[in-house]
């Protein structure tokens, strides 16, 4: 009877102890899962903490930069490029189109202050009448079809169709891209050709000081500077264009080609480049065509029939019309 009563103690004692080793397992397992849980979690985390930052790793893709998830760099220039570079461009676009309204409404006209004489001066040949068209016409082209682009879902896509507002997007994208290589072409040439009268002179500064002559009001009014064939404001536009145009002209050809498989970093500030170039040559375009028309009388003549006339030469470029009254080039519009 004891031994009896002694085993089931015995088979009782083997029992708790065999749940309690079975409890201690069970716990130390739950706290090697939980233990490994942690360190996944803090493994994914560091992945994803990586990627974020912009670390590389492996992949089996090929390609530029295959192993970089999120490229920093791109979602950076995006950014600048949405909140500021946007933002400048409308306020270039309206402010400078303002300000030279307004001087307009205010100042007027810079008129010939001797009336027109009727007799025209040849200025301009029909080939730089040719490249000058081609020049604008193209320059205007891209500039009307980039702002699209850039401001056109601010502006016109709040206020169009859906499918309109996809044609017009797409329709600008397109002429952009074709007419982007007869510009440069036109540019090139223009450049080349008229260089030899851009180089900066000393009377140019004056020419500056008093605003060309401009004003009809104020202590500069009737103030005419001295100016050669180019005054220093044309210089100006010119060396803008030519600078900038080769700006536009390479970070174009690297966000157009695909096939030259550049990093993202590139082919962002490649779009950056190309959005502040324009936006500088978009500001000039605008003074250049003001001052070319409006503000000045008799002034778009010259590159409608390549003569200008006789008082307005004397008026704007008095150098020139002197140096070409002296050695004989003088040349006067047959009627």
């Amino acid at each position: 009877m004891l031994n009896k009563s002694l085993r089931s103690l015995f088979a009782l004692m083997v029992l708790v102890f065999g749940l309690g080793l079975t409890s201690v397992s069970a716990m130390a397992a739950d706290e090697q899962s939980s233990s490994q849980q942690a360190k996944a979690q803090t493994s994914e985390a560091d992945l994803w903490r990586a990627v974020k930052s912009g670390e590389s790793g492996y992949t089996t893709a090929q390609g530029v930069e295959p192993g970089v998830l999120i490229n920093v760099v791109g979602e950076q220039g995006r950014e600048v490029r949405n909140k500021y570079m946007t933002p400048i461009m409308g306020l270039a676009v309206v402010g400078v189109f303002g300000a030279f309204l307004l001087f307009y409404f205010v100042n007027g006209p810079s008129r010939l202050s001797k009336g027109f004489s009727g007799k025209m001066v040849f200025r301009w040949s029909k080939a730089d009448l040719i490249i000058h068209w081609c020049v604008a016409i193209s320059c205007l082209t891209l500039i009307f079809t980039g702002l699209n682009i850039m401001l056109g879902k601010h502006v016109l896509q709040p206020y169009v169709g859906g499918d309109i507002w996809a044609a017009l997007i797409y329709g600008s994208k397109t002429v952009h891209d074709w007419v982007g290589p007869f510009f440069l072409v036109a540019w090139a040439v223009l450049v080349i050709k008229w260089l030899p009268d851009q180089m900066l002179k000393s009377y140019d500064l004056k020419w500056f000081m008093t605003v060309g002559g401009y004003f009809n009001i104020g202590p500069l009014k009737g103030k005419h500077p001295d100016s050669g064939f180019a005054n220093a404001g044309e210089k100006l536009w010119f060396w803008t264009l030519a600078i900038f145009g080769l700006f536009i002209g390479v970070s174009g050809v690297m966000m157009v080609l695909p096939n030259l498989d550049l990093p993202r970093e590139a082919s962002m500030a490649a779009l950056l480049v190309h959005g502040i170039s324009a936006t500088l040559i978009i500001a000039f375009t605008i003074v250049h065509i003001w001052m070319a028309t409006a503000l000045s009388e008799g002034g778009m003549e010259c590159m409608v029939s390549g003569y200008c006339d006789e008082n307005w030469a004397m008026q704007h470029h008095n150098l020139w019309y002197d140096e070409i009254k002296a050695n004989g080039t003088l040349k006067y519009r047959e009627e």
